[in-house]
This record gives C-alpha cells, sequence and structure tokens, in this order.
C-alpha cells in the first residue's frame, strides 16, 4: 500500500510541467490529436438516449460538450510498465475541461510508461434519460480497459483512476461503488470488475451536503432542490467501505470553486474506514 501511495504522489508531482506543454499542442489544433486511438465505450446503442444532437463542440482551450459518443482516449507508451489510469477532467459536468486538466495528464503519464486513458463522457443535462450517465460511462470504461489488459500490456490488479474537481466526484462513485450496476451488462466485458486498484483526487467535488454543496456539479446532477437522501446517495464520501482503494487526495486550502472541506472530509471517511475494517 506504501508504494502504491508513493507512485501516486509521484504522478501527481508530473502535473504542472504537462500540463503546460500540452495545453499548448491543443490549442495548436483545436482539438484532438489525430494519432491518439480513440475506443467507443458502448458497442451499440448509448444507454438512456437519445441525447443531444448535432456535432460535439469543443473550444480552442479544449473544452468539450454536446457530447453523444462517450470514448476512451488511449495514451499508449512505446514501453509500457504494466499500470493503466483512467483520467477524468471536470467542468462542473456541464463541460468536460479535456485541454487543462485530463490530455496534459494523460500525455505527461504516457512519457512515464503508463497507459493513460482519457475518459470522454455523457454531460448530464444534454438530453439524456437519466443524469447519471456520467456513472456509467466511467464504470463501463473501467470494465473496457480491464478488458483489454492483454492487448496493451496493462497488469489488470494494476488499474487506477485519476479525477479533477467534478472529474473527482466520478472517479470517487466510480471507486466506491464498484458493485453497484449503474446500466445493464451488455458484453463480456460487463463481467469484470469496475473497481479501481487506486484512486487520486484532484481538487475534488465530493459532498452534496450542505453548506458545501453549492457547485455546479451537484445542480447538474441532483438539480436546485433535491431530497436530502439524494445528496446523501451521491455524496462520496458517505459511500467510502472496506473495499475502497488506497486514495490520493490533494487540494489548495483556499481553493474558490471545491472548498477544501470535500478533502477534509473524505480523509476523514478514508481513516475510519480502514481503523473499523
Amino acid at each position: 500500500m506504501r508504494k502504491i501511495k508513493l507512485i501516486i504522489a509521484l504522478l501527481i508531482a508530473g502535473i504542472t510541467v504537462s500540463a503546460q506543454s500540452r495545453h499548448s499542442s491543443i490549442n495548436g489544433n483545436h482539438g484532438i490529436p489525430e494519432d491518439l486511438k480513440q475506443l467507443s465505450l458502448w458497442s451499440n446503442a448509448v444507454p438512456d438516449g437519445p441525447g443531444p444532437l448535432g456535432a460535439e463542440k469543443i473550444t480552442a482551450s479544449g473544452s468539450i460538450t454536446n457530447i453523444s459518443n462517450p470514448r476512451l482516449i488511449v495514451h499508449q507508451p512505446v514501453k509500457p510498465n504494466g499500470t493503466a489510469i483512467l483520467v477524468i477532467s471536470g467542468g462542473g459536468y456541464a463541460h468536460i475541461e479535456m485541454g487543462k486538466e485530463s490530455a496534459p495528464v494523460a500525455n505527461w503519464l504516457q512519457s512515464q510508461g503508463i497507459t493513460a486513458f482519457e475518459l470522454i463522457y455523457r454531460l448530464p443535462q444534454e438530453g439524456w434519460k437519466t443524469t447519471d450517465v456520467p456513472f456509467q460511462d466511467a464504470q463501463r470504461a473501467m470494465k473496457i480497459i480491464r478488458s483489454l489488459a492483454g492487448q496493451y500490456h496493462i497488469n489488470p490488479d494494476k488499474i487506477g483512476i485519476l479525477g479533477f474537481s467534478a472529474g473527482g466526484h466520478l472517479a470517487g462513485i466510480t471507486a466506491t461503488q464498484s458493485n453497484k450496476r449503474f446500466y445493464k451488462p451488455i458484453d463480456a466485458a460487463d463481467a469484470l470488475s469496475a473497481r479501481p486498484d487506486f484512486a487520486g483526487l484532484i481538487y475534488p467535488v465530493l459532498t452534496m451536503l450542505p453548506p458545501f454543496n453549492k457547485t455546479h456539479a451537484k445542480k447538474s446532477i441532483l438539480g436546485k432542490t433535491p431530497a436530502k437522501a439524494q445528496e446523501e446517495a451521491y455524496s462520496v464520501e458517505l459511500q467510502v467501505n472496506s473495499s475502497t482503494p488506497v486514495t490520493f487526495l490533494a487540494q489548495a486550502a483556499d481553493d474558490p470553486i471545491s472548498p477544501v472541506n470535500n478533502s477534509y472530509l473524505m480523509n476523514t471517511a478514508l481513516k475510519k474506514s480502514r481503523h473499523t475494517s
């Protein structure tokens, strides 16, 4: 466990440098580099459609909306070291900040021999039948990565998840509720575990409970006036259990968007779980 924590800490240490170099390349071509392979999450119809109409929209800074094709962008190293990480950008569940978060980080992970998979997930307010669509996509992504372990030279017991801001919430729900069925199984991959072997939550939005539930992520998933039971069900810190993987937390104390209390609450829950398990 101490080795896993060290690996996660070293990964996070490279984020700032990688973000600067990769961000310029995203801005330069206003889209996803053509040399990166993309894998659709759903082999046939995407669950709970129809979803948004028209083409996907991506800004010059790499922010994506109008997503109807949830998928993985594969950053495959020349010499893979056996570790894989699902990387999830934030954006309040209203857009995906690929250019500032998942793209630079995935690029850096690739340079370190880690196979990185950027998640392009559906946004809950874009015409889907349920606001659970991001959780469907993240859970499905973990299973697909595990099913492709042999093809990408990945150790199926070394597959982690890394999320930023609202992406941290998505990663947290995936890590703590891996056994919850967010969608009906469709193929052999769905028989595999969705549980990540380690998690990194970076300036995460985690709790949906007052007084820290003023984020856009909460409104996107639960609306303006959800019942307390809904708030509790989507508060990551309340879902921590003995099977929750080792988790790394990083957040600035003066974070103006996601209160640092999110990380404090999660840290307390993790410590309690380890003590009582």
